[in-house]
């Protein structure tokens, strides 16, 4: 299962993904997630009618965050390397935090750095989607079965004032500041080991495995629904590998994970406020 979220003469739509020739192709239109109930009502049915679609290939469409979340729940150094470059002592528990609904960014779309900071970071991440409500989840549970699948996201985080604010919400909560897609696919396997590469225009930044986490998806998934019950839709960002570090206006940031794509987004200057 492969899926994007795109717009397409003035209607969003979802898309199902094939490779044709190498290449991904929106193929057909499935149903919208349960989740998204801006579409359901827009639509007002499982799958609007659109008469004039053919398949294209996924470079060609307008894509929007494969995503419509309830919450965005992140894990900060979920590896060793991570942690000790910025001089932090390795976590013995999983360490959370959130993004906001507002910091959501499609592929392609502009990352815009603030003018509150003076070093705004890249972190490419492997991110989860929840396929159906998890609430305290043993630690033997079966999984799988509550994720829908993977995606690809980057925690831009405003490095200064992180460390200027002490808890995480401002740096890592900027509009535009949670790139995510360019798809939601089921059909590739953490536990076997991903690897999440960052390009900073075209040079290799970060390289990092799955197998490298602290805290693997089950510890992870038990952890949080102790606390927190995870609703279908929601996005959990799983960790940076080492090798974050600072952009400027003009830079071109390029997430890869096997099976997933491409996750590419520049960046540029916000303006001042009047």
């Amino acid at each position: 299962m492969k899926y994007c979220r795109f717009r397409f003469e003035g209607q969003v739509l979802y898309g199902s993904v094939e490779e044709r020739g190498g290449e991904p192709w929106i193929v057909d239109l499935p149903a919208a997630p349960e989740e998204d109930l801006a579409f359901r009502v827009a639509h007002q049915r499982a799958v609007p009618v659109v008469l004039d679609f053919e398949p294209m290939p996924l470079s060609a469409a307008e894509l929007l965050a494969p995503v419509t979340p309830s919450k965005i729940v992140c894990v900060g150094r979920n590896y060793r390397d991570h942690a000790k470059e910025l001089g932090n002592e390795v976590p013995t528990e999983p360490l959370l935090f959130f993004k906001p609904l507002s910091s959501l960014l499609a592929h392609g779309g502009t990352v815009m750095m603030p003018p509150q900071s003076e070093r705004v970071d890249f972190e490419g991440e492997l991110a989860l989607v929840i396929g159906r409500r998890a609430s305290k989840l043993a630690p033997d549970a079966d999984w799988r079965s509550y994720v829908r699948g993977y995606t690809i996201a980057n925690d831009v985080t405003a490095r200064d004032l992180q460390k200027k604010d002490g808890q995480w919400t401002r740096a890592k909560g900027f509009d535009t500041f949670c790139p995510v897609g360019p798809v939601v696919s089921s059909d590739v396997d953490p536990e076997k080991g991903i690897a999440v590469e960052t390009r900073v225009n075209g040079e290799l930044k970060q390289q990092g495995s799955t197998l490298d986490f602290i805290f693997p998806i089950p510890m992870l998934l038990s952890y949080i629904t102790a606390a927190i019950t995870l609703e279908p839709g929601d996005l959990l960002l799983t960790g940076t590998p080492a090798g974050v570090g600072p952009l400027k206006a003009g830079d071109k940031v390029e997430v890869s994970v096997k099976g997933l794509g491409v996750l590419s987004n520049t960046f540029a200057t916000a303006p001042n406020r009047a």
